[in-house]
């Protein structure tokens, strides 16, 4: 396995629009390679998920794994959510956006289709915290960021603060 680099924002490759995995894709050892890498950078980061998109592969599936131990990692090809339940707001953070969390609101509750690790088609209903990893990890595969969610005023705060976090790191 190996670790993937993982896009920050302003990275305009952030912004693009996932495609479809096709069905051919799902089962070769590339792809299972790639969502083995892609676990390994999301467990060392250390994150909750990850979207194909975070590592500059723009196509429309993610991993999660919102477990305490580490030991529930899920896989999400082609997610599409199918019904949403009330609201809840939660303090997230973002692998691509370093050292900030807001609070953002999301549906409480959602059904999510989507083909598992091994392409077989998948319904689940989920709340809480799975159901925020989810919402937000899909955002990623249509380009959006949970900053997305901020005032423009604090989304350039945001901005000016990574850029400062950067060249203090160089």
């Amino acid at each position: 396995m190996a670790q993937l680099p993982i896009l920050e924002f302003p990275d305009p490759r952030l912004r693009t629009r996932a495609v479809p995995v096709t069905p051919e894709e799902v089962g070769t050892p590339a792809f299972q390679t790639l969502l083995d890498d892609m676990f390994e950078t999301m467990y060392d980061a250390p994150g909750i998920g990850l979207a194909a998109s975070q590592v500059d592969v723009h196509k429309r599936f993610m991993v999660i794994d919102v477990s305490e131990e580490k030991g529930d990692p899920r896989v999400f090809i082609n997610p599409e959510i199918v019904d949403k339940a009330g609201e809840q707001v939660y303090q997230e953070g973002c692998l691509s956006v370093p050292g900030i969390f807001a609070d953002v609101t999301r549906a409480d509750e959602i059904t999510v289709r989507f083909l598992d690790r091994t392409g077989t088609a998948q319904e689940l209903h989920v709340d809480g915290l799975l159901a925020v990893c989810i919402q937000h990890e899909m955002d990623h595969l249509d380009g959006k960021l949970f900053v997305d969610y901020l005032s423009p005023l604090k989304r350039e705060m945001v901005k000016k603060k990574l850029a400062k976090a950067r060249r203090n790191a160089a």
